[in-house]
């Protein structure tokens, strides 16, 4: 099976650079084709960096928009370049895949027809984060992120059940994408709530979203928020609580029960012996 991995970016050229050389050096089986598009980027850097990717990669595509459109009318663009049966896996520009993330995100993914969303492991991505969820952790090196993808990998467990997917690395199941329709541009054209929207609608539909126990993929994050930003997260907030009254208290039952923590507890005592 192939799978579309789609990567948005947006300035950011030494996150790109590394997240794109993770991506061409991680080690998989899945065959997969890869999308980049540049949201009208002011660096101009950007372009000849993705097309140089593009040469170097085949079942590469790269896009340039002419105008900023936004990250959400970007993941639909991706919606719409994506098979019919091939999953969609939206990559941010700021992650580092690791060995086998793809596989086992695959994998995952063959085990139940009903899962729509798969989020992996991460060093920081809310409710996916490892070592746990009370903290953004700092990207571990390259060789500490490799053992950690082998003890995930070297010890699978079941797929853990989800309120939301985190949009950081997000496989999405063709089936759900079909039936769920694309990400909700007029109400978060700019993203923040884009995905827990989709992921919500998705549950609606029957659909489950998962954690990959088996996968990996470190994410550097916002370092800091400016003003604006900070406004968008607060109106996006707001439009998906309008949409999903019951969002919220989702998530907490979900923090509360913490279905992750014996995982997280399995996989630690794996690396605390050598």
């Amino acid at each position: 099976m192939s799978v579309l991995v789609c990567v948005p970016v947006y300035n950011g050229f030494d996150s790109v650079s590394r997240c794109l050389d993770a991506l061409a050096s991680a080690q998989v089986k899945t065959q997969f084709r890869t999308l980049l598009i540049n949201d009208a980027s002011p660096d101009e850097r950007i372009r000849p960096l993705l097309d140089r990717y593009a040469l170097a990669h085949a079942d590469t595509q790269v896009r340039h928009n002419a105008i900023n459109r936004g990250f959400t009318w970007n993941v639909n663009q991706a919606f719409i370049a994506a098979r019919a049966d091939e999953p969609l896996c939206l990559l941010n520009s700021d992650t580092l895949v690791t060995d086998g993330w793809l596989d086992a995100m695959l994998e995952c993914l063959a085990d139940d027809a009903l899962i729509g969303t798969i989020t992996p492991f991460s060093n920081n991505a809310t409710i996916c984060s490892f070592p746990d969820f009370t903290r953004a952790w700092p990207i571990p090196e390259h060789a500490e992120r490799e053992r950690i993808a082998r003890a995930l990998r070297q010890s699978p467990a079941a797929a853990i059940d989800l309120p939301t997917g985190v949009g950081f690395c997000m496989l999405i199941a063709a089936a759900c994408r079909a039936k769920v329709g694309p990400f909700d541009v007029e109400s978060f054209p700019r993203g923040y709530g884009e995905e827990n929207d989709f992921c919500m609608r998705a549950a609606v539909a029957g659909f489950r979203n998962v954690l990959c126990p088996n996968a990996y993929v470190a994410h550097e994050g916002g370092v800091s928020f400016s003003e604006a930003t900070q406004a968008l997260m607060k109106a996006g907030a707001e439009r998906l609580i309008a949409k999903h009254p019951s969002y919220d208290a989702e998530v907490a039952a979900w923090i509360a029960a913490d279905p992750a923590q014996s995982r997280r507890t399995q996989v630690s005592a794996i690396l605390a012996q050598g």
